[in-house]
């Protein structure tokens, strides 16, 4: 834009970029950024290995010798349009809600369930539980710090 100021109107440069708010310096700057070897790198390792994101191709290239920092191969890697969408969580259709059943019969239905809780020294011990659902009667209650299969299905036969 300045140096189209500077060519029609006919201005020094130093007025041209005060018009308009743009740097002298800026002006007068030319990148001298090449990055054709980090896209050739970059190109050559993501056709190689597709499903490879940013940090697993990173890694390669530091491990071949490049000392490219991450910031210019990230951009780089942006700018070839070679960045992955990650994957979101997959969702769990909703479950269909219903409504308990009522128990009808005492022995029908027991409910299992493994408690937890520690003493005063640090120590953790487990309660195994089974309640019948009909009368809310505890049918069972096994208290150790470690309690084995064979102990849970001797004690829920019992």
């Amino acid at each position: 834009m300045t140096e189209e100021i500077v060519r029609e109107q006919g201005i020094s440069v130093t007025r041209a970029c005060k018009i308009v708010s743009f740097p002298r310096s800026q002006f007068y700057y030319s990148s001298k950024m090449d990055d054709q070897d980090v896209v050739d790198a970059l190109q050559e390792l993501a056709f190689k290995h597709p499903s490879y994101g940013f940090r697993k191709l990173f890694a390669y290239l530091r491990r071949a010798g490049h000392t490219w920092n991450h910031k210019k191969v990230y951009r780089v890697y942006k700018l070839l349009k070679l960045n992955k969408r990650r994957k979101g969580k997959r969702r769990l259709p909703a479950r269909v809600k219903q409504p308990l059943q009522k128990q009808q019969a005492v022995n029908a239905t027991w409910s299992m369930d493994f408690m937890s809780d520690s003493m005063v020294g640090n120590r953790r011990f487990r309660t195994f539980n089974v309640i019948d659902d009909c009368s809310r009667e505890v049918l069972a209650i096994e208290i150790d710090t470690s309690l084995s299969a064979l102990r849970v299905i001797r004690t829920s036969k019992g």
